[in-house]
């Protein structure tokens, strides 16, 4: 279902909007006739979200309440989505301490005491024991930790993998072996974007480089189209497969969960509204914002932003069978996010915001700002592209010549040596992924620091990839030049130098579209 109402044509009397553009924001005149799409309204959130959980756990979707599937002397295994989720973090407590304490009282309870707790990384990097303390409290924290029953999931250590199978598509499902030989394992998840959730959370969460190489590739995201339309997503396609197949050998019990679009605090609230409809206040606070950020040194801006927890309200908990139940979370993520949108447009305009998935406490590299903008925002859609084939894209972000040592390394050897030969994904995946992914100090890295895989950047360019064979020209407004020419993109310092400059694609009085957002938006394209 989605929501109409919440789309503006700019004529004259439209004040300047609000575009992300990294750590800060700029106000923008757009030119007349731009249609700009806004986030719904935020939902209100649930009144008793202890007692929704409560009430999903003993009345779940398509199974046994969970109190019924614990036994003594059982293997228990509980999962969660790790720091990617949600963004920016939730404000304590988060949602995936409330449920795991739900659970483990129950579990106590039933007398199971064979209990292990683990942060589904996939390939992403460890998560920090305060990152790991945020996520699931401090009592259970202390109580799970210290013992070693409490850990990030390892898709290299050998010793605890297990393989499953191989789907009718020849597809290699390959899991965290305690989950994989546990009783039951609950999964806990956070639904920020239709994305998110279903059989995307065991097969891919809890999976290795073996399992994720048959859909994170060049060929599967170039043919995704929007991966924010499951139904749709070649990706999705694949881990539904992969994700039947586990249920055959693994019970699995999930519980997912869906925020609103309550994204910034005070101060910064007065982006999740529409510039007209701010309160006196509000534009005291724009204006206060605008005047320390233009003055504050780099590493505290990016200390200030990273410090953001959003005061989100919980709009739903489902527990069950895992198709059952993100049927019931996808209408709830749409309900708050999709907007219908009549027709496409030639040029998309997006701001890419501080924060991503993958540089929470970290810069956003070029990788990743390419992501965020070609890949997610892009892909936020249903139907078809809010651009048209061939159009344009414009998107606002400094895109800086700026990596973490600690958390991408792998990145910079991608950028300077993967991108200088090709920015091709395919080309990119048959030359040099394989290399990446096997390499024992990315590996180790990995493993005993908190760096994302050796293979991570090129996940990243592949999110991209169906962006960049839809579209005929991408500018970046603001951006580092030469960091965006060698990912194969154009900078521009203006929105009025980037329209020109993507004229020859797609003339000179072009349909315009700007995405305002974030707090998130999925557009439904007629």
């Amino acid at each position: 279902m989605s929501r109409p109402g919440f789309v503006l044509e700019v004529d004259d009397r439209t004040p300047p909007l609000v575009v992300h553009e990294g750590e800060g924001f700029r106000l923008e005149k757009f030119p007349i006739g731009t249609r700009v799409v806004y986030p719904p309204e935020s939902l209100p959130g649930l009144r008793d979200v202890d007692g929704a959980i409560r009430h999903a756990l003993e009345n779940p979707e398509n199974s046994e309440p969970l109190r019924a599937l614990l036994r003594p002397g059982m293997r228990l295994t509980i999962a969660f989505d790790d720091v990617s989720l949600p963004l920016p973090p939730m404000r304590a407590p988060d949602i995936r301490q409330r449920v795991i304490e739900q659970v483990l009282t129950i579990a106590a309870e039933r007398g199971v005491d064979d209990v292990h707790i683990i942060a589904a990384l996939a390939l992403h990097r460890r998560m920090t024991p305060s990152e790991l303390k945020h996520a699931v409290g401090e009592r259970v924290y202390r109580s799970f930790a210290p013992q070693g029953l409490l850990y990030n999931h390892d898709a290299e250590d050998p010793d605890n993998l297990e393989f499953i199978g191989t789907t009718d598509q020849g597809e290699e499902v390959e899991i965290n072996k305690r989950a994989a030989t546990s009783d039951l394992l609950v999964y806990v998840n956070i639904n920020l974007v239709p994305m998110d959730g279903g059989h995307k959370s065991v097969p891919i969460g809890l999976a290795s480089y073996r399992s994720l190489r048959h859909h994170h590739n060049s060929h599967t995201m170039v043919h995704s189209r929007s991966f924010m339309d499951p139904e749709n997503s070649a990706m999705h396609h694949s881990a539904w497969r992969m994700g039947r197949l586990l249920n055959q050998h693994v019970k699995i019990f999930t519980i997912e969960t869906t925020l609103n679009n309550d994204v910034f605090p005070p101060p910064y609230d007065f982006l999740n509204k529409r510039e007209w409809e701010w309160s006196v206040r509000d534009q005291a606070a724009m204006l206060a914002a605008r005047r320390a950020l233009a003055i504050t040194p780099p590493k505290l801006k990016r200390r200030i932003f990273q410090s953001i927890r959003a005061p989100y309200g919980v709009t739903g908990v489902h527990a069950g069978e895992t198709e059952a139940v993100h049927k019931k979370t996808l209408a709830n993520v749409f309900r708050q996010q999709a907007v219908e949108v009549q027709g496409q447009t030639d040029v998309l305009i997006m701001g890419v915001p501080y924060l991503g998935p993958y540089n929470v406490n970290a810069p956003m590299n070029p990788i990743l700002a390419t992501c965020m903008g070609l890949g997610y925002f892009f892909n936020s859609y249903r139907g078809k592209p809010l651009v048209r084939k061939g159009g344009a894209v414009i998107l606002y972000h400094p895109v800086p010549y700026e990596f973490s040592q600690l958390h991408h390394p792998s990145y910079i050897d991608f950028f300077e040596e993967v991108l200088a030969e090709s920015t091709d994904p395919a080309t990119i995946e048959q030359n040099f992924e394989k290399q990446y992914a096997t390499d024992p100090w990315y590996i180790h890295l990995y493993r005993t620091s908190y760096a994302y895989h050796g293979v991570h950047p090129f996940y990243m360019w592949y999110w991209a990839a169906h962006a960049m064979d839809h579209v005929g020209d991408v500018v970046w407004v603001g951006a580092n030049r030469k960091t965006v020419q060698r990912m194969g993109f154009r900078a521009a310092s203006t929105l009025e130098d980037a329209l020109e400059m993507v004229s020859g694609t797609v003339g000179r009085s072009p349909t315009i579209t700007y995405t305002h957002n974030p707090p998130h938006l999925i557009a439904d394209v007629r």
